[in-house]
């Protein structure tokens, strides 16, 4: 069999590339070792600029259960330390409290009515490089057998198989003396605050929810719409239990205690399981030494880690998985322009060293000490600040990304995500995120004339043109990537030749010749 392009895993990350190959006209085969679905969760919702890039594909209704486009939040964390958005102009922080398995699910559907083709219970075990392809071995419930793959790209988690393969380093940093507990656990509903959603201890007082600082360790607390409570603990140096013996509710039971100085009464959660109960020692922050190696490739975990605090993680991974699709279907489809899919590590792995960089930064902040303890109180003035917390949110949220786009960069919004707009079209209003979910670049011509759209008409075979109107902002041309950055921009009412001529340079520059 030959696939245009193997992916490595059918989590989130490998589901979403083969979700974006698939728009693009591409033929993606999944291979997954595990033979069905995980049943428990591995994280618990999406936080930052992928919760608006979800919707520019249509997944956010459905990941949501509603149909109102997503709204910023009013407040979130770094280090535990409370940071309020509501003083942002432009509140960039997003957050979609879905647990996994249903992000799975819901792309698990997008992928099939696409066309898509995962193949459970068969692992990747093997690959070889050559000219124009490689060759892939595969150990599937009938034995072993090899496919032919243009690429392969590695979505298989922090131990990425794919990766060892291909010979990509993965250096980084390691805490061996940090040991964390996260399970799935019933809190007596006395114990719940409803008006918070945290909860108040008798003996303590309240806890917020999410993350609580002790000078002792971490606690947090999330009661979710569906599913169990999730309790959480972090402690520096713990000992006392066997690395080797199943993580116990009575020992999550006795992290709350050591962390907090209280009881807090637990009991096994209601309802079908398996319930999750997780210890992990050790906080490993690594960033693959390259995205490429070859026709092989990495996207999520398989090319970097980090501390969980803040949820990064599904965040950069889905984003990288939005970044690669369109680039990798370009070079199959023909059209990519000279250096295309080598913007995928540059623009990519810049993004994975800056969450691994706030990740550790907040993993200090966490940390137990009356040293550390006088440091967040300095943090927690300096997060009074509204600028200050502007440039924390927009780092956090991935907003704050602006990639280089080689061309003359004249205006603000070029290399920046494009911002959400309501339009005015012949067939009514329209959202731009309704006009995204195809994947395909798009030309908005927002100008009085309507005559950006000629300028454009050498890549009508691959780039859409959509003439509306705007009263939100100055703007009156975008050229979108399919990973809704902005190649081009202009705020010319009727832009001349020179303005023409510099589009054309960035449909060629991102589009391949016409």
């Amino acid at each position: 069999m030959v696939a245009d392009v193997v992916i490595a895993g059918a989590g989130p990350n490998g589901l979403m590339l083969a979700c974006e190959l698939s728009l693009a006209g591409v033929r993606p085969l999944v291979l997954e070792r595990l033979p069905e679905p995980r049943r428990e969760n591995r994280a618990n919702g999406l936080v930052g600029q992928v919760v608006r890039m979800l919707d520019r594909r249509g997944l956010y209704q459905p990941l949501a259960g509603r149909s109102e486009p997503p709204r910023p939040i009013p407040a979130f964390f770094f280090g535990a330390v409370p940071m309020e958005l509501g003083v942002l102009d432009d509140n960039p922080f997003y957050l979609l409290p879905v647990p996994q398995t249903r992000i799975e699910r819901v792309l698990a559907e997008r992928a099939a009515e696409l066309g898509v083709e995962v193949r459970r219970g068969h692992e990747l075990t093997g690959l070889s490089q050559h000219a124009g392809a490689v060759t892939v071995e595969v150990t599937g419930p009938n034995g072993r057998y090899e496919i032919s793959g243009r690429y392969v790209v590695g979505a298989d988690g922090a131990h990425s198989t794919t990766r060892k393969l291909a010979g990509i380093g993965f250096p980084g940093a390691v805490h061996d003396e940090i040991v964390s507990r996260l399970a799935e656990v019933a809190v007596p509903d006395e114990f719940v605050d409803p008006a918070t959603g945290g909860l108040n201890v008798p003996g303590y007082g309240s806890i917020p929810p999410m993350y609580h600082r002790t000078e002792r360790g971490l606690f947090a607390y999330a009661r979710p719409a569906s599913g169990p409570d999730m309790v959480f603990t972090v402690e520096w140096g713990a000992e006392g239990f066997d690395v080797d013996t199943p993580l116990t509710l009575d020992e999550v039971h006795d992290s709350i205690s050591r962390v907090m100085g209280v009881d807090l009464p637990l009991r096994a959660p209601e309802g079908r399981g398996p319930h999750r109960v997780d210890r992990l020692i050790g906080v490993n922050t690594r960033l693959a030494d390259r995205y490429r190696d070859g026709r092989v490739l990495l996207v999520g975990d398989a090319a970097h880690v980090h501390f969980v605090i803040g949820g990064p993680g599904l965040n950069l991974g889905l984003q990288d998985a939005v970044n690669l699709g369109w680039k990798l279907a370009a070079v199959i489809r023909g059209w990519a322009p000279a250096g295309l899919l080598d913007s995928y590590e540059a623009e990519r792995r810049p993004a994975g060293e800056r969450v691994a960089m706030h990740s550790q930064a907040q993993l200090a902040l966490l940390a137990p000490g009356a040293e550390v303890t006088a440091l967040r109180e300095l943090f927690a003035e300096l997060l009074r600040d509204r600028q200050t917390v502007a440039r924390i949110a927009n780092m956090m949220a991935g907003a704050d990304i602006r990639y280089e786009m080689g061309v003359r960069e004249t205006h603000r919004l070029v290399g920046r995500w494009a911002p959400d707009l309501l339009l005015k079209t012949d067939g009514g209003p329209v959202r731009l995120a309704e006009l995204t979910t195809t994947a395909r670049p798009l030309l908005l011509d927002l100008t009085e004339d309507a005559s950006l759209g000629t300028a454009a008409d050498g890549w009508r075979d691959r780039v859409d043109t959509v003439t509306a109107r705007t009263g939100e902002v100055s703007i009156t041309g975008l050229l979108l990537r399919p990973d809704c950055y902005v190649a081009w921009a202009t705020d010319s009412p009727r832009p001349d030749h020179q303005e023409r001529e510099s589009l054309r340079t960035a449909l060629a520059t991102w589009f391949g010749p016409c």
